[in-house]
């Protein structure tokens, strides 16, 4: 099943794809009125049978995506996650994954403009395979990681490299607003069994620059559900943004930065395609 966030008639909703249409499932399955709530209710599987049994209540191309959890409590972003990229930056493996959050004001959804700071030039595409958390734990053991798993999306973790560069702490390149983007959906755990089997690629004006496979993940995510629920509780709807493989723009001779008028796509195998235009922040 493939769950979203989306905006339609002016109202704030969540739902499920069916038939290239939309089941809004805000309105059938009270007292939920967002995703996020639907995960910590657990009624996950209850909407799968409604979603079954209901013809669809707007075409997909009626509504405007939001970012998949639009409110999360935590996105948590990992760092250096792929050896190509650590070597592309000149940087060496750590023995633990490097971590650093982003803030929901910094994501847009699928199909919605993201923002190149007026502030920097230095505007980089970053595809990333996202998961979202759809049971609560702490201390997971990896053995079990998996089982707290809601799904799976697509993730452009736009980066401002010359603000990043500020200092050793990446927050400040990483979490502008409206910078990256969260879609188009999250497909569900059930149909993606192995998350280590996936291809990702980012496309920037139909141009592959980063093409993947996550089997090639240094910390994969059962050891990262493991190693970030030692340092706090995850809950449903908490987002792990989980890396980004070589090919970045910042590390292109010369850099390749992403520009107003410009198209970035990110595709993963089983989950979809993450579409947004590139505009400029208003003065």
């Amino acid at each position: 099943m493939k769950l979203l966030s989306f905006i339609a008639g002016g109202r704030a909703s969540f739902g499920a794809v069916k038939d290239n249409g939309v089941v809004d499932l805000a309105s059938r399955m009270a007292p939920c009125t967002t995703l996020r709530q639907l995960l910590e209710a657990d009624r996950v599987a209850e909407a799968a049978k409604l979603v079954a049994a209901t013809a669809p209540d707007h075409p997909l191309d009626a509504i405007s995506f939001a970012p998949v959890i639009p409110d999360p409590g935590k996105i948590i972003c990992v760092g250096l996650n792929y050896r190509d990229h650590v070597a592309e930056t000149g940087r060496t493996v750590t023995e633990k994954p490097a971590l650093f959050v982003r803030f929901p004001c910094s994501q847009v959804g699928h199909l919605q403009p993201i923002v190149k700071p007026k502030v920097s030039d230095d505007f980089d595409y970053e595809g990333e395979l996202a998961l979202v958390i759809g049971k609560q734990g702490r201390h997971i053991p990896a053995s079990s990681a998996l089982q707290h798993i809601a799904g799976y999306a697509c993730y452009n973790e736009g980066s401002v490299r010359d603000w990043q560069r500020h200092t050793s702490q990446f927050l400040s390149g990483k979490t502008f607003a409206e910078s990256g983007s969260f879609g188009p959906w999250l497909t569900t755990a059930d149909e993606i069994p192995d998350p280590s089997k996936l291809t990702l690629q980012t496309r920037l004006n139909g141009t592959v620059v980063q093409n993947t496979t996550t089997d090639l993940l240094i910390t994969g995510i059962p050891d990262l559900i493991a190693y970030i629920s030692t340092i706090c509780p995850l809950v449903p709807g908490d987002v792990i943004v989980t890396g980004t493989p070589g090919g970045v723009g910042l590390k292109r001779t010369p850099p390749l930065w992403m520009r107003p008028g410009d198209t970035v796509e990110v595709e993963i195998s089983g989950i979809g395609v993450l579409r947004n235009k590139v505009v400029a922040e208003a003065a």
